[in-house]
Order: structure tokens, then C-alpha cells, then sequence
């Protein structure tokens, strides 16, 4: 029987949680983005404020879209976003995940609660995650590493809401659909990942 004292014991603790954060903290840092291996190094924030490891996503075929309440994309895209997930979600584990923006137009004014309330009566089904910016400086990481492994035409940057990258079970961003795309037209494509 091994013995070990209180305060080695806590000691071992406190390097373990020291080194967590501090590796929460590098994937946080906007340098290191570019260092992730897939998405599940990530965490974010959900509409309500509840920080979410996208670790959950793991062996999920996802879908990562900007999306905002007061575009003329927005009727059409919640409306195929949401056939899609029931369409896919329980027979081939689609995911989800929708991030309102406010950057383009300024299309997404709204509170998180406003942004929640308006989900709502959409019948959403899928995660909607905190505003966030995509451009820029501060733009989240997890936006950072999508534009770094899927750029776009003319340049990386996100053009417009409603911009879609397909990820893989792997959490490997594959593909990159602009607003003009339309959900339904990406089952093709979701085919290929299933």
C-alpha cells in the first residue's frame, strides 16, 4: 500500500490544473490557432453563456456557420439549416453549429438574449453559440482556424453571413460553401463524410 502525503498530493493537483490552463490559455491566444489539430482543441461559449469544449462534437459530421437574424439570407438558410438537422441529425449524426455575427451590415444587433429569443421562434434545434467576430483581430480562434485550413476566394477573410465549412468526424475542416449556397446543396458534400 503506497502512502502519499496531503501536500504532494495537492501539489500533483496544482501542476496538473496549472498545466490545463495553461494550455486552455495557448489555444486561446489568437498566435496559436494555426497549431490546433482539429477543431476539439477549441472551446466556446454557447447562446447562454456556457463555455462548451467542441471536444463533444468528436466522430460528428459538422457543419460551422456565421449566421445573423436581419439578413436576406436568413429566412432560407435557418428554414434548410433546420431540415437539414432533422433530416440528418439522428440518422447520420449531424451537427450544427451556428455563431451570429454581427460584422457584415451590422445584420445581428441583437443581445444574446434577443439572439436566443429570435432561435426560438425559428424552432431551432441546433447549438447556437455566443456573438462573435470572425474578421479581424479579435475574431475567435476557431473562425481563425477555419479561414486557415479552408481559405476563401479573393482572400481568407469571411465575406458575408451565412458562410458554411463542413467538418469531418475527424474534426478536420474539408470544405468551404459561401452564403450563396444553399444548405439543401450541401448534402452532396455531406455524403462524402458520413
Amino acid at each position: 500500500m503506497v502512502f502519499v502525503s496531503r501536500r504532494v498530493l495537492n501539489s500533483c493537483k496544482y501542476t496538473v490544473c496549472r498545466g490545463l490552463a495553461i494550455a486552455a490559455a495557448k489555444m486561446s491566444n489568437p498566435e496559436n490557432y494555426k497549431n490546433a489539430k482539429s477543431i476539439y482543441e477549441f472551446t466556446c461559449r454557447d447562446i447562454k453563456g456556457n463555455e462548451v469544449s467542441l471536444e463533444k462534437y468528436r466522430g460528428h459530421v459538422c457543419i460551422i456557420v456565421n449566421v445573423a437574424s436581419q439578413c436576406g439570407y436568413t429566412k432560407n438558410h435557418y428554414a434548410e439549416l433546420g431540415e437539414l438537422y432533422d433530416q440528418y441529425a439522428e440518422s447520420k449524426g449531424l451537427r450544427i453549429l451556428a455563431f451570429p455575427c454581427n460584422q457584415f451590415a451590422g445584420q445581428e444587433p441583437g443581445t444574446n438574449e434577443e439572439i436566443c429569443e429570435f432561435t426560438r421562434s425559428k424552432g431551432v434545434k441546433f447549438d447556437v453559440f455566443e456573438k462573435i467576430n470572425v474578421n479581424g483581430d479579435d475574431a475567435h480562434p476557431l473562425w481563425k482556424y477555419l479561414k486557415h485550413k479552408q481559405g476563401g476566394t479573393l482572400g481568407d477573410f469571411i465575406k458575408w453571413n451565412f458562410t458554411k465549412f463542413i467538418v469531418d468526424k475527424d474534426g478536420q475542416p474539408v470544405e468551404r460553401h459561401g452564403p450563396s449556397t444553399s444548405p439543401k446543396d450541401l448534402v452532396k458534400s455531406l455524403e462524402k463524410y458520413w
